[in-house]
C-alpha cells in the first residue's frame, strides 16, 4: 500500500515527517483517545462531524474495509455510494500519506507447505515445545544474529528477556553461537534449563541414529542469568563475558525477540552507550508499555515538539495491523459483533456501579456465539448485581442492532493507528540520536563496523 519509506529520508526530512505525524495526531487526538467498549455510554458516534455521519452511516464491514481503510478485495474496484465531504477523504489520504509502506497481503512461509504445524527448516528436536509462529521467528531472527554475528566479529551473543530459550537454544546449540540468556522470570529461567538438558538428549539420540552427521565443535548450552534489567541504566551482568576473549576487549551482539515495552529501550541504550556492544538485532513489541517518559520518546527534539506525546491508548493501537482488521471486515464475520457487545454490556455496568469506569472482564472464546447472559462473568474485583440486566435489558438489545456503528469508529480509529505507529516504528529520531556512522533498517538492526570501532 502507499505511504512514505524511512530508508530514503535526509535527517531533516525525517524531523519533518515527525513534525507532520504530531500535527495529525494532536488534530485528530479526540478520536484516537477514545475507547471502543464507550461507544455507547460517550455517545462516541456523535462526536464525528454530521457530514462523516452521513457519508458512513449504514456501510457494511466489506464497505468499510474498500472506502474507509483503502483495502479492497482481489478484484474488487473503489467505489464510493455518495460524494464524501473533504474532510474525511483528506483524512484518508494523510492516514495512508504518512503511513510507514508496507506490503499487502500475506503468503503462508514456504517452510509450512508441507505441514502448516511444523517448519521443514528446522529439526525435530528445535520444533519440540515450540508453536509454529515462534518456529518461524527463531529460525529466521536466529539465522540473521548469526550472519550478523560474523560479520561483526562478535565473541559473544546475549538474548535479553529470553523466556523459556527457544531463541537462545537455536543459536547456541544449533548455529554454534556462544549465547548468554538474560530473564528476569526466575520460573521461566528454570523451565529453559529444562529444555536445555531436553534438547541435548534429543541431539545425541539423533546422533546415535545417524553416525554419519558428525558434530564438528562441542555443543555449548546457553549460559542462563535471572537478571532484571532496568531501562533506566545499564546493566553490568548484560556486558559480562562469558570467556576471556583472546585478544582485546569482548565484543556483544544483544538480540531480543518480542522485547517487551521498555525493554526494546534498555537494548538501544546499551547499544548507544556501550563501545563493547557492537551489533544489536532486536525485534520490539507492546508499545503501550513504554513508560513515559523514560521509554518514549528518548529524542529530546522530539519531547520539544507539540503534541507528541502518545497515551496509553495510542501506543497501543500501534501495535494492531490495519492489514488484520480490514481482512475481518472483509469476510463479515459475526465476531466483529463483540466489541459492540462489550460497549453495550459498558452501559450496565455503569448504571449498577457508575464508579467503575473500563474495569477489566474476563474474555471468553467464541463470545459472539454464547447467550447474552454468558459472556458478562467478572474478574478480579468487577461485580454487579444481576438485577442490572432487568433494568437495562430495553437499552442493552436496541444497542446491539448497532454493531455495524461500533465497526465504523473503530475503522476510523484503526487507519488513525497507521500515524503512532510510525512514530514508533519508523523514526529512529524519536527514539534515539544515532551515530551518524551506524547503519540502520527496519526491526532495529544495528551494528558497528570494525574499523568504526576506535570512532
Amino acid at each position: 500500500m502507499p505511504g512514505i519509506s524511512a530508508r530514503g529520508l535526509s535527517h531533516e526530512g525525517r524531523r519533518q515527517l515527525a513534525v507532520n505525524l504530531t500535527r495529525v495526531l494532536a488534530l485528530y487526538r479526540s478520536i484516537l483517545d477514545a475507547y471502543i467498549i464507550e461507544f455507547f455510554t460517550d455517545n462516541l458516534w456523535d462526536t464525528l462531524p454530521c457530514s462523516w455521519q452521513e457519508a458512513l452511516d449504514g456501510l457494511n464491514p466489506p464497505q468499510l474495509a474498500t472506502m474507509l481503510l483503502g483495502m479492497p478485495g482481489e478484484g474488487e474496484v473503489i467505489r464510493y455510494r455518495s460524494v464524501w465531504p473533504l474532510t474525511l477523504l483528506a483524512l484518508k489520504s494523510t492516514a495512508c500519506a504518512l503511513a510507514f509502506t508496507r506490503t499487502p497481503g500475506f503468503q503462508t512461509p514456504s517452510e509450512f507447505l508441507e505441514n502448516p504445524s511444523q517448519s521443514s527448516r528446522l529439526t525435530a528436536p528445535f520444533r519440540k515445545h515450540v508453536r509454529p509462529k515462534k518456529q518461524h521467528e527463531i529460525r529466521r531472527l536466529g539465522e540473521l544474529v548469526k550472519k550478523l554475528s560474523d560479520f561483526t566479529g562478535c565473541t559473544q551473543v546475549v538474548d535479553v528477556g529470553s523466556g523459556q530459550g527457544h531463541l537462545s537454544r537455536f543459536m547456541a546449540l544449533g548455529l554454534g553461537l556462544m549465547v548468554k540468556s538474560i530473564e528476569g522470570d526466575q520460573r521461566l529461567v528454570e523451565r529453559a534449563q529444562r529444555l536445555d538438558q531436553e534438547l541435548l538428549q534429543a541431539l545425541e539420540k539423533e546422533e546415535k541414529r545417524n553416525p554419519q552427521v558428525v558434530q564438528t565443535s562441542p555443543r555449548h548450552s546457553p549460559h542462563h542469568v535471572v537478571r532484571w534489567v532496568d531501562p533506566t541504566a545499564l546493566c553490568e551482568e548484560l556486558l559480562l563475558p562469558l570467556e576471556n576473549p583472546c585478544q582485546g576487549r569482548a565484543r556483544l551482539l544483544l538480540t531480543g525477540l518480542h522485547a517487551c515495552g521498555d525493554l526494546s529501550v534498555a537494548l538501544l541504550r546499551h547499544f548507544s552507550c556501550c563501545p563493547e556492544v557492537v551489533a544489536l538485532a532486536s525485534v520490539g513489541c507492546c508499545y503501550m508499555k513504554l513508560s513515559d517518559p523514560g521509554g518514549y520518546p528518548l529524542s529530546q527534539w522530539v519531547a520539544g515538539l507539540p503534541g507528541y506525546e502518545l497515551p496509553y491508548r495510542l501506543r497501543e493501537g500501534a501495535c494492531h495491523a490495519l492489514e488484520e482488521y480490514a481482512e475481518r471486515l472483509q469476510k463479515a464475520g459475526p465476531g466483529l459483533r463483540t466489541h459492540c457487545y462489550r460497549a453495550a454490556l459498558e452501559t450496565v455496568i455503569r448504571r449498577a456501579r457508575p464508579e467503575l469506569r473500563r474495569p477489566g472482564v474476563q474474555g471468553i472464546p467464541r463470545v459472539h456465539e454464547l447467550k447474552i447472559e454468558e459472556p458478562t462473568r467478572p474478574r478480579r474485583t468487577v461485580w454487579w448485581p444481576s438485577s442490572a440486566w432487568l433494568y437495562c435489558l430495553p437499552h442493552w438489545w436496541r444497542r446491539l442492532f448497532y454493531w455495524t456503528g461500533c465497526c465504523t469508529f473503530r475503522s476510523r480509529v484503526s487507519m488513525l493507528s497507521s500515524c503512532p505507529s510510525s512514530v514508533l516504528n519508523s523514526l529512529p529520531e524519536t527514539w534515539f540520536w544515532w551515530p551518524p556512522r551506524c547503519p540502520w533498517v527496519r526491526l532495529f538492526l544495528f551494528w558497528r563496523l570494525k574499523t568504526a570501532d576506535a570512532a
